[in-house]
C-alpha cells in the first residue's frame, strides 16, 4: 500500500536575497523531507499589514511518506536554518522565508502544529495564483470550491504578477533518462526491493519485483537444504524467465522506465553456492538456453553490504524461513556476485557499498545512491 501524500506548500521571502532564499528553502525540503513534483512560477507582491519590501512568492508540490506534522516541524526547522526567528514581535514583519502547508492531498487536519486546509489561503491572492498554476485540479475540502473559484472570489486586491522565473526543481538533477531497464541486486537482506520500490515511485518507473514468496520450495530449502536445492533452484528460474519475459515485453506507455529488484543471472549464482557439482553443471546448460533470449538491462546496480549489516536486515524485517541463515552462506553469496561481476564485460555495473547507510530511515543516504547510480562512469569498487 503507497503511503506517500501530496502536500501543497506555500513560499515567501521578503528580507536579503529573496530568490536565493526560496530556492535553498526548495532545495532543503527535497534534501530533508522528500521529492518535488513541481513548482510554480515566482510571483511578486506587495507586503500585506506592514511596510516592507514586495515579497516573491511560489508554491511547490512535495510527495512524501512523513507524516504531516512531522513535515511541518521539518519546515519550521528549515526556517530556522535560513534565519527566521519567529515570534520576535507581534503582527507581520518582513522575513527571509515563510513556509506553509496549504493543502495536504483534500485531508482535514486539526491539531496544536497544524492546521489543514491552511486557514487563510483563500484570502491569499498571492497564495492561491501560484497554487492555481500547479493544481487546477484540487478542491478545498472545508469551502468545497475549487482554487480557481477560490480565486476568482477573493477579496485581495493586491497587484500580483509573474516575474518570468523559475526555480531549478533538485529532482531533476538525478537523470534516468538513458535507462530503458534498470535492474537492482543484492544479497538477501541487501534492500534491493526498497531501494527499487521507492526510484520507482519517484521517478515514474514500471515497477517488477520477484516473486520469491510465491514459491512452496524456499521455506523447505532453508529447512533441508540438500534435499530441496535443486527442485528451488529451478523453480526460480522458471519463474524469474517467464516474469522477465512477460513483463520487459508489455510496454507501458505512462512510464518512463522498468526496474526490477532482480536479475535472472542471481539464479546462476545462488545455484552454484546451493547445487553439487554434477547438478550444478546440468542447471547451468538449462540456464544457458533461456538467458540468452532475455533482455539484459542498460543498469546493473549491486548493493553490497557486509554480513553483519545483512543480518541485522533480515532479523528486522522477520520472515520466520529467514531468520536461521548463516554468515557462511551469505558470505558465499557475496563472493559469487562479486566473482562475477569482476569478469562481467557485458553489462554495465555499478557497485555501491551501503554497508554503512540506512537509505530508508535517512533520505540524505537515499539522494546519496541516486547520485552514485547517476553517475557517468563508476567508481573504483573496492
Amino acid at each position: 500500500m503507497d503511503t506517500r501524500q501530496k502536500i501543497y506548500i506555500s513560499l515567501g521571502s521578503n528580507k536579503g536575497d529573496r530568490l536565493k532564499h526560496l530556492q535553498d528553502a526548495i532545495n532543503l525540503i527535497f534534501k530533508k523531507i522528500g521529492k518535488i513534483n513541481i513548482i510554480s512560477k515566482v510571483y511578486n507582491t506587495p507586503a500585506i499589514g506592514f511596510e516592507g519590501d514586495d515579497f516573491l512568492n511560489c508554491c511547490v508540490i512535495l510527495e512524501t511518506e512523513v507524516s504531516p506534522e512531522k513535515v511541518m516541524q521539518q519546515l519550521l526547522a528549515i526556517e530556522t536554518s535560513l534565519g527566521r526567528i519567529r515570534g520576535e514581535q507581534l503582527g507581520y514583519q518582513s522575513r527571509t522565508i515563510d513556509l506553509d502547508i496549504l493543502f495536504v492531498d483534500e485531508d482535514i487536519i486539526n491539531t496544536e502544529i497544524l492546521q489543514v486546509p491552511h486557514p487563510e489561503l483563500h484570502k491569499r491572492k498571492f497564495v492561491l495564483k501560484p497554487l492555481l498554476e500547479i493544481a487546477p485540479k484540487i478542491h478545498h475540502p472545508k469551502l468545497h470550491k475549487s482554487i480557481a473559484d477560490l480565486l476568482n472570489e477573493c477579496e485581495d486586491t493586491s497587484e500580483i504578477e509573474s516575474i518570468n522565473i523559475w526555480l531549478k526543481n533538485p529532482s531533476k538533477q538525478f537523470q534516468f533518462s538513458n535507462f530503458n531497464y534498470i535492474a537492482i541486486e543484492g544479497n538477501i537482506g541487501a534492500g534491493k526491493t526498497s531501494l527499487a520500490t521507492i526510484i520507482s515511485k519517484d521517478f515514474n518507473a514500471k515497477l517488477i519485483l520477484e516473486r520469491f514468496a510465491e514459491n512452496p520450495f524456499l521455506p523447505k530449502f532453508y529447512e533441508d537444504a540438500k534435499r530441496y536445492a535443486f527442485t528451488l533452484e529451478m523453480s526460480f528460474l522458471a519463474d524469474r524467465y517467464q516474469q522477465i519475459s512477460d513483463d520487459l515485453s508489455q510496454l507501458d506507455l505512462f512510464k518512463d522506465f522498468i526496474i526490477s529488484d532482480y536479475d535472472i543471472y542471481k539464479s546462476l549464482i545462488f545455484s552454484k553456492i546451493t547445487l553439487p557439482e554434477d547438478e550444478f553443471k546440468l542447471y547451468r546448460k538449462l540456464f544457458y538456453l533461456m538467458y540468452k533470449d532475455i533482455a539484459k538491462p542498460d543498469l546493473y546496480v549491486y548493493l553490497y553490504q557486509n554480513t553483519e549489516r545483512l543480518q541485522e536486515n533480515i532479523k528486522k524485517r522477520g520472515r520466520d524461513y529467514e531468520q536461521n541463515i548463516a554468515n557462511d552462506y551469505l558470505d558465499k553469496i557475496n563472493t559469487g556476485y562479486l566473482e562475477f561481476l569482476k569478469n562481467q564485460s557485458e553489462l554495465n555495473v555499478k557497485i555501491i557499498d551501503i554497508s554503512d547507510r540506512d537509505f530508508v530511515e535517512n533520505r540524505e543516504d537515499y539522494l546519496w545512491i541516486l547520485s552514485e547510480i547517476c553517475k557517468e562512469k563508476n567508481p573504483d569498487k573496492f
